[in-house]
């Protein structure tokens, strides 16, 4: 994407090698925040942690979110910009994006952009926030892992008390979680709504699974009568080694995902990576119109 303004990059004097040889690496493993962040712990640098796994070549935008961290911790506090430019591309068109804190750990927010990503590759990125700018490299596939709204949901089973599918627990909530009573594929295409989250809040690598699953368990009162839910754990035990069966059908790489599906069985939308409430019940709202 061109622009007449300045171009973001240029401020830090990177060339395109050093660019991607300093923050690919940022961009693509930040959102784990475990032992690694430790030697963080001296570094009071930001860094933009990217929550979006699967972006993909499409002329529709898509929902590019992300978090901030100052050293090993979180530091998503202030309004911030982002820009990205496409393979090829040296300027970027800086956009303002939507800090979400409803529904999540304190400090721990996210920001939210719609933007179009046309092709296919590497982009050069950079986000202004606290007084800094920071550039950061994003990832776009071809096409996309996940399945994607507009497309046919999969009609794979997902775990129930009495059908586990080989997974224990089926739900790693405290306490137990009520979403496991149907599986998908009885619900999916049946005329009625679901929506369903990939998520496990006891393993979760990006920490969100708990708190967009508490969320989804408090905003689903007023959708009950017209939306079946479901909850799907992401690993068929607690040793976190091996994938649900569901979730390899459906393809998922990484957690939380949200997906709503119309009675028909076609996917309305995704959410991924981080989710917050007004987010949430946006979905259910469009889901339900």
């Amino acid at each position: 994407m061109h622009s007449d303004e300045s171009d973001p990059f240029a401020a830090h004097g990177l060339s395109r090698r050093a660019f991607l040889g300093g923050t690919l690496g940022v961009a693509a493993g930040a959102v784990l925040l475990g032992p690694a962040g430790v030697a963080a712990a001296k570094n009071r640098a930001l860094s933009p942690l990217v929550l979006s796994s699967d972006l993909y070549a499409s002329p529709d935008p898509q929902r590019f979110v992300f978090a901030i961290a100052k050293g090993a911790n979180y530091a998503s506090t202030g309004p911030a910009t982002v820009g990205f430019a496409a393979p090829g591309e040296s300027r970027a068109t800086m956009q303002p994006t939507r800090l979400l804190k409803t529904g999540l750990p304190k400090g721990r927010g996210i920001y939210v952009v719609d933007t179009v990503f046309p092709v296919a590759g590497v982009y050069r990125s950079v986000v202004e926030t606290q007084g800094k700018r920071v550039p950061f490299a994003v990832q776009v596939k071809s096409v996309a892992e996940a399945p994607r709204p507009g497309t046919a949901a999969p009609l794979a089973a997902s775990p129930t008390p009495t059908a586990t599918l080989g997974v224990n627990p089926i739900c790693t909530h405290v306490p137990p979680c009520p979403l496991h009573t149907v599986s998908l594929s009885d619900v999916i295409g049946t005329g009625r709504p679901v929506a369903v989250l990939f998520a496990t809040p006891a393993l979760c690598q990006s920490q969100y699974c708990g708190p967009v699953l508490d969320q989804l368990l408090d905003a689903r009162g007023p959708y009950e009568s017209r939306v079946t839910f479901v909850h799907v754990e992401i690993y068929d035990s607690n040793k976190g080694a091996t994938l649900s069966p569901t979730v390899e059908a459906w393809g998922l790489p990484s957690e939380p995902w949200l997906y709503t599906i119309a009675g028909d069985g076609t996917i309305v939308g995704r959410l991924d990576g981080a989710i917050s409430t007004p987010e949430i019940t946006g979905a259910l709202d469009q889901l339900v119109a």
